[in-house]
Formats: structure tokens, sequence, C-alpha cells
């Protein structure tokens, strides 16, 4: 038994073939730290593509759709199915394939958003704790040492009581599209019916607001929320900004946006507290800026050795200070930390998702509720929204 706990987990990869980038994250991410191994995969919607694609990503098993990946290793010998699958779709078969990936006795790792609809992630929430599975969600930028660093000095009060928390997510590659082109990859994302009514808000906005929970620790109350479809080539929502008041009475907000010329991926977190103030920019990861009044400025580095790193953050380090991680690595932590809670399931031991430091389900539905609220207030022309 214990030998076989220990032996590399088996991946299967459902989507993510072709020219989309996530699958291919998905399989380094997940075999970085070599406790997974890819072994299965329906990589597309279209059988002859899925098995075309397989050869990219090395695989021993190739299928043509997802129900036949869940029905054929669902057959195999326990000691040679896979154990978890990650879903790399686009978002409306989100809720169906993690679903029956599930009730057919696998983990799930899952893209975000993690449904497009409440009444899905509600749903969904409610088969995870039947299926008593592992079910965790990639908001991937919740795996940077620093961000855990930033989580573990707010929640000891170093910061203080928490006043505000911003975020915001600036992309601009929406201004080199074309309204008659279709994109190599994510042409499905201008398609309400694939995508959800959330455009840029639930590619990006999500991120950005789970980062403020995840870091923040704060529960919201209320939002409004003003968003904008300025790019030619699709009706969906690519500018928007969200003001949040939290329960314990800070304020924060979200602004996001895919048509801002020059940024790339600038995702950047600032919290203010009683105390001090935090800040950290995702195109400056192993770098955590801390000010207080009338002291100097300190720079928190990535840096396993460093007395003032937390545990969480050495944990989340695989190469010493001055040697540079990033968005791979934070993506593997996502993994590495749900691997750790499907290794203790093997064993018998409960788990607790909602305080795994990995994005649980219950995190995915706080993401979905905020979608939807945001929307709700666009729809009623910018009013107030109980959470």
């Amino acid at each position: 038994m214990h030998d076989e706990r220990k032996r590399p987990l088996r991946m299967a990869l459902i989507g993510g073939g072709g020219a989309g980038f996530i699958g291919k994250v998905h399989a380094v991410a997940a075999t970085l730290d070599r406790q997974a191994e890819l072994v299965a995969g329906a990589l597309s919607s279209d059988p002859a593509r899925a098995l075309a694609a397989a050869s990219e990503f090395g695989l021993e098993r190739a299928y043509g759709s997802y129900q036949e990946l869940l029905a054929a290793e669902r057959a195999l010998p326990e000691h040679e199915r896979v154990d978890f699958v990650s879903i790399a779709t686009p978002n409306f078969t989100h809720r169906t394939i993690a679903t029956a990936a599930l009730e057919a006795g696998f983990h799930v790792v899952c893209d975000k958003p993690m449904t497009t609809t409440v009444e899905d992630a509600s749903q969904l929430v409610q088969t995870v704790e039947q299926s008593q599975r592992v079910f965790a969600l990639t908001h991937n930028y919740s795996g940077y040492p620093l961000i855990r660093q930033a989580r573990d000095m707010i929640a000891g009060g170093e910061l203080g009581d928490i006043l505000a928390l911003r975020a915001t997510y600036m992309q601009g590659w929406m201004h080199g599209m074309q309204p008659e082109a279709v994109p190599a990859r994510g042409a499905w994302k201008s398609d309400p019916d694939k995508n959800g009514r959330a455009g840029s808000l639930g590619d990006i906005g999500t991120h950005a607001f789970h980062l403020l929970q995840f870091v923040g620790g704060q529960q919201p109350a209320s939002l409004l929320c003003d968003m904008h479809s300025y790019s030619p080539h699709h009706d969906l929502d690519d500018y928007g900004q969200a003001v949040i008041r939290f329960a314990g009475g800070a304020t924060g907000s979200v602004i996001y946006s895919q048509v801002t010329h020059g940024r790339l991926n600038d995702l950047s977190i600032e919290i203010d507290g009683t105390r001090a103030s935090l800040a950290w920019r995702q195109e400056s990861p192993n770098q955590l800026v801390v000010r207080a009044l009338g002291q100097p400025t300190q720079i928190y580095e990535r840096n396993p050795n460093a007395a003032y790193s937390t545990a969480a953050a050495k944990a989340a380090c695989r190469l010493p200070g001055g040697h540079p991680e990033a968005f791979f690595e934070a993506f593997a932590n996502v993994y590495r930390d749900a691997f750790a809670d499907m290794h203790r399931m093997a064993e018998g031991t409960p788990i607790d998702a909602r305080k795994s430091l990995y994005p649980s389900v219950y995190d995915g539905h706080e993401g979905v509720r905020f979608m939807h609220r945001c929307l709700e207030s666009q729809q009623a022309d910018g009013a107030w929204q109980a959470w």
C-alpha cells in the first residue's frame, strides 16, 4: 500500500489540444515535480482532432471524447486507471465534465471560471461533497510564494485592520483582433453560449477577485459594477470595474481590461491596513513591497532561506533566492497542494477543502457568484447588489 501510494499519480487531460496554450500549461505544471504523469487524454471535442493531438502530448491512451475516456479508464484495473482528470475545455462544459468525472470516481482539476451559472456552481458543490473526491480550480496566481507570504502577513496582523483591497488585471491583446477574423485559439470566448455572459470578467476578472479573497481573507457583503464592450470583434464585456463592500468594513475594487494598449498580463494587488500596506505585481512576482508611514520601504524577495519568509512561502519555492520562479511554478503549486489532499484521501484521512491552499469548489462558487453579481449590477444600471 505504501509503495503504491508513493507512485506518481496518473493524469488524464480533457481538452487543451490544438492551438490552445492552457492544456500544455496543465501538462507541464502537473508533472513538474514528478508527482504525476500524463498518461491519457481526450484533447478535443472533435474525435479526429483529439486522436491526432495525442502524439503532441506523448499519451499512452488517447480517446475521441471525454465520455469514452471516463468509461474506458473506469473499466481498467485500479492500478492502471488514471487518478485524476484535468479539464481545459470551454467554460460551458466544465460542470458536465467535472460531474461525470467525479461520479466515475476520479479527482478533478478544472480551469476557471468553474461554471457559467450560479445554479451550476451550486450543483457542482453538492456533487463534490457527495463524491468524496478532490476538486481543485486553477486560480494559479494563488500559487506564487510571495502571494502566500502576503496572505500569512495579513492573517498574522502585520498590516493591522484591513481598510481597502485593490486588484487590477490589465491586458491589451484585443486591439489586435479583427471583427471577421477567427482567432487561432479561444474563438469560443466570444460566444456567450459557450463562454457565458461574462467576457473578460470571466476570463481575467475572476482571477483578480480570487486573489483579493485569497490574500485579504475578506467576505463580500455587496458590490456594484460598471462594464463595457469596446472591441469590435465581440459583444461581451472587455473592460469593467467593480466596487466591493466587505462584511468587516473594508472596501475593495477590481478593475480588469483586455483593451488597454501595451499591457501584456499585468495583474497586481494592493492592500491597505491600519499599520502598513503591501503591493505585488505578477510581472515582477519575486518581490513584495511593504510600506508604513515614516518607515523605509521594505522589499520582500522570494527567498526560501530568508528568516522573514513564512512556512507557506518557503514551501512554494523550488529554487534558491535570486533564481526567478514564475508562472509554471505557481501553477504547479496548485497541483502539488491538490496532490497532497489526494494522497490524504487515499490514506483514509479526512480533508477540509475550505482550509486548503489550493482553490477549491467553494472558491469556484464564490468566483461564479462574483461574475453574476457584476452582471446583475450592470443590468440594474450600476445598482448595488447584495452578495
